[in-house]
């Protein structure tokens, strides 16, 4: 099954080349500028169909802001600000994107969700957080990026530097399927076309085992089977305490 689920890959990734040749050649920007557009899109799906895992996730925010203060929520690649339905009144609230042609998107979402307090919007990767100072954070959510950082590793370190001891890293991020399942063997062949498809996600990456070993004081982490299509069913959903 290995060698055939390599093989097929293989395939895959050889009639993958013209995307290859474009992203060497720096045209894979101008997907940059139409990836919004589809996120916008598909963002709206995604929270209809995981309303209630979301809303069960982020129930618990309220309890990480400090006595007499407010909320100070970091959301590490916020898109176009799909999460903030979900965010408690009053919040303070910092985004992040590598993509700045979110900014339109995220403008129009924060009209809508009046009660969060907008603080601003940093364009910067989740491994770069360098204009967040350290131990300044309550909260730092990340749902559905840590399958296209190029370091999950250095993303998950910059998350423990910003988050004041006993502040908290939400996730919900689709992974890899289990090693038995046929959902693990069409992830691996279809990775080389997703990765482009995606702008960089990895359907194969076990994110689960990056959480565990970020060095964070508590973890509360569930595998769940989100109801899409069965490449991208496998989640973890949770949080980590500093």
């Amino acid at each position: 099954m290995t060698s055939v689920m390599r093989f097929l890959s293989s395939v895959v990734n050889i009639l993958c080349i013209p995307l290859h040749l474009i992203h060497a050649v720096g045209l894979s920007g101008i997907y940059k500028r139409i990836f919004p557009i589809c996120i916008n899109w598909m963002a709206k799906s995604y929270n209809k169909k995981m309303h209630n895992q979301k809303k069960d996730l982020f129930c618990v925010l309220p309890e990480f802001k400090k006595a007499g203060g407010q909320l100070t929520i970091l959301e590490i690649g916020c898109g176009t600000g799909a999460n903030f339905e979900f965010y408690p009144p009053g919040c303070r609230l910092i985004c992040t994107d590598p993509n700045p042609h979110f900014e339109k998107y995220l403008t129009e979402t924060m009209a809508k969700n009046d009660h969060l307090r907008y603080e601003r919007f940093v364009v910067a990767s989740g491994e770069d957080l360098r204009a967040v100072d350290d131990d300044s954070i309550d909260v730092v959510v990340c749902t559905l990026v840590l399958c296209s950082v190029d370091d999950v590793s250095q993303t998950l370190r910059e998350t423990h530097r910003i988050l004041r001891p006993g502040g908290a890293f939400f996730f919900l991020e689709h992974v890899a399927g289990d090693t038995s399942t046929w959902t693990y063997f069409f992830q691996h062949v279809l990775q080389p076309l997703w990765y482009y498809y995606g702008d960089g996600c990895w359907i194969i990456r076990e994110t689960w085992k990056y959480v565990e070993e970020a060095g964070f004081s508590d973890l509360k982490l569930r595998h769940i089977e989100a109801p899409f299509f069965f490449i991208i069913k496998p989640h973890i959903s949770g949080y980590a305490v500093k």
